[in-house]
């Protein structure tokens, strides 16, 4: 998935001022007046190749696919978590069926060629293929062959699988005999489970991400007990869970590259999410500083320690400094050692990016004596404009602007690599259910224009991502929460897909490329606005026709089996005139 030159932005001036300027070691994309020459008038764009930019659309294992016992698959910590902790999901729901995706693949995929993606993000289930998670126990080949199949048809689709081998669901006896990710150990296990899928599916998969925002994963399993495992080990946990995590994610790229890579051609990368942190006030040297730690603490704190052999330095100095004063004899930032660094450094071909919001970050020291806490060692405050665009949800507010800082820093701080967008994305408002998602098309005209204008800055941006295909299981927020461009019924057991305005509306920048002209690009929201209005009388009518669905499937078996014992009587009174 290369660069097309012919990518273009839209013309539109952005919500708040932006520019680049050299405050602070790292933060350089700060406020100053709109310079209409930073975004350029769109062109028509060169039609999609195979070798341009990648547009394309993702999803993850344990949120759709459902079949959570069958075929072979053993318990995922996520699976215990939803099982066992009542309380923890909201509606106490589980993802044992999710959209049933396990048993609609070519459905799905009907969905991914109607959108004209280029490629498709998907993630392995570790317990499908590995059910102890454990290479020498036992591998499932129903497992293997399920995604096999589904990577083959992608293909025949001429869509480009780009596969997550670690999407949060850890495979439970990994939790249950070595603590999960508290255990390197776990490292060792996860590299032979990434070389089972390198030489099984390295022949057709091209493009590998070890693990998908993993500091998510470790700070809500492991620090506040959000997700599974559901551990509380503040100020520790995480960071031991994420030591462990770029240690395994090092392997799995060295042994890509030394075993797989001359034969197979393909690239390995990790994708790391993280929203901008924006200053309160670009005057106030404490500002910029807490603005910039809050991204070392977000992103740097994964990405660092691969582009550049080591953690920040202000996490080690301010972790370092509180461990101390909390009467600590080390630091709870585990040290890499002199052969770790040079072994953990360089493992990335690509970086994936994943991005949904920002946040003004303002200076706010925390007392050591709070005790351990990653919020605690940050000392900062994030806070939201009131002003900005209000999705619903309780963190995600729209802010276009920020995601192009967030491209260009990445892009000056580790060295120019290729980037990949692997996230980004609106969820629907919880208690709206319609189809017509005119404020998901407003966010994803904004975000992907921004994205474009990077392009234009210089960032070596490879492809896009939008989250997500359908509707499906978020975690603690349970079915609450709707990122997809199709909706998905989860009151029918079915699991029928709809598609949203967005959709129609994705399909349109990825036909042409990017942004052709202000006139065009709203003739595309109004017809996707019209269209959605159709399908809406649809979904309105899904009710009465799972009603008559049950109905029938109640019905016609007692119909047929009364039509057979009335048969058998008549037979049997026929033969006994007979006799």
């Amino acid at each position: 998935m290369g660069l097309l030159k012919g990518v273009r932005p839209l013309t539109t001036p952005p919500t708040r001022a932006f520019g680049c300027c050299a405050v602070g070691s790292a933060l350089r994309w700060l406020r100053r007046p709109w310079d209409p020459s930073e975004s350029g008038l769109a062109t028509s764009c060169c039609s999609r190749t195979i070798l341009g930019f990648s547009w394309g659309v993702g999803s993850s294992a344990f949120q759709t696919e459902g079949a959570w016992d069958q075929d072979g698959k053993g318990p995922s910590i996520w699976d215990v978590f939803t099982h066992r902790r009542k309380g923890k999901v909201l509606g106490d729901e589980t993802a044992d069926v999710a959209c049933n995706g396990y048993y609609k693949v070519q459905e799905d995929i009907a969905l991914l060629r109607e959108l004209h993606v280029s490629h498709y993000r998907f993630s392995l289930s570790w317990p499908r293929l590995l059910p102890t998670g454990v290479r020498a126990d036992q591998v499932n080949e129903k497992g293997i062959k399920f995604y096999s199949e589904f990577i083959d048809a992608l293909l025949r689709s001429n869509i480009t699988p780009v596969v997550t081998l670690h999407h949060w669901d850890l495979p439970q006896p990994l939790q249950v005999k070595y603590g999960g990710w508290q255990n390197v150990s776990t490292a060792d296990y996860f590299s032979d489970y990434a070389n089972l899928c390198f030489e099984v599916f390295g022949d057709r998969v091209k493009h590998w991400v070890t693990f998908s925002d993993p500091r998510t994963m470790v700070e809500k399993g492991y620090e506040t007990g959000y997700h599974a495992p559901g551990l509380k080990l503040r100020g520790t946990g995480l960071y031991r869970a994420a030591h462990h995590i770029i240690k395994a994610h090092a392997q799995a790229w060295h042994s890509y590259n030394s075993t797989w890579r001359g034969k197979q051609q393909g690239l390995v990368g990790i994708s790391l999410n993280c929203d901008w942190g924006e200053p309160v006030d670009i005057s106030n040297p404490k500002d910029v500083e807490a603005a910039e730690r809050y991204l070392q603490f977000c992103l740097g704190w994964f990405a660092n320690p691969i582009y550049a052999g080591d953690y920040p330095q202000v996490m080690k100095d301010r972790i370092g400094r509180k461990s101390a004063e909390q009467g600590l004899d080390t630091s709870r930032l585990p040290a890499f050692s002199l052969q770790e660094k040079r072994y953990v450094k360089g493992t990335s071909d690509f970086l994936g990016l994943g991005h949904f919001t920002t946040r003004y970050i303002t200076e706010r020291n925390y007392p050591s004596r709070q005790g351990p806490s990653y919020q605690n060692d940050r000392d900062l405050v994030e806070l939201v404009d009131p002003n900005w665009p209000d999705l619903g949800s309780q963190w995600l507010y729209s802010v276009p602007w920020g995601f192009r800082r967030l491209l260009n820093f990445a892009q000056t701080q580790y060295g120019d690599p290729p980037i990949y967008v692997t996230e980004n994305g609106a969820s629907q408002k919880s208690h709206c259910t319609q189809l017509c998602d005119e404020w998901r098309i407003h966010y994803l005209k904004g975000y992907t224009n921004e994205m474009l204008k990077a392009i234009k800055d210089g960032v070596n941006i490879k492809g896009y991502t939008a989250w997500s295909l359908l509707d499906k299981f978020e975690w603690e927020k349970g079915y609450s929460d709707r990122y997809g461009f199709y909706y998905v019924e989860f009151n029918n057991r079915n699991k029928p897909r709809y598609p949203k305005a967005s959709a129609q509306y994705y399909t349109k920048i990825i036909t042409a490329n990017g942004f052709p002209n202000p006139r065009e690009v709203e003739s595309w929201r109004l017809k996707a606005l019209e269209t959605c209005s159709i399908n809406n009388q649809v979904l309105a009518a899904e009710p009465l026709l799972s009603h008559m669905q049950m109905v029938t499937e109640i019905l016609v078996p007692t119909v047929c089996t009364l039509c057979v014992l009335i048969a058998a009587v008549l037979l049997m009174l026929l033969l006994r005139g007979q006799s």
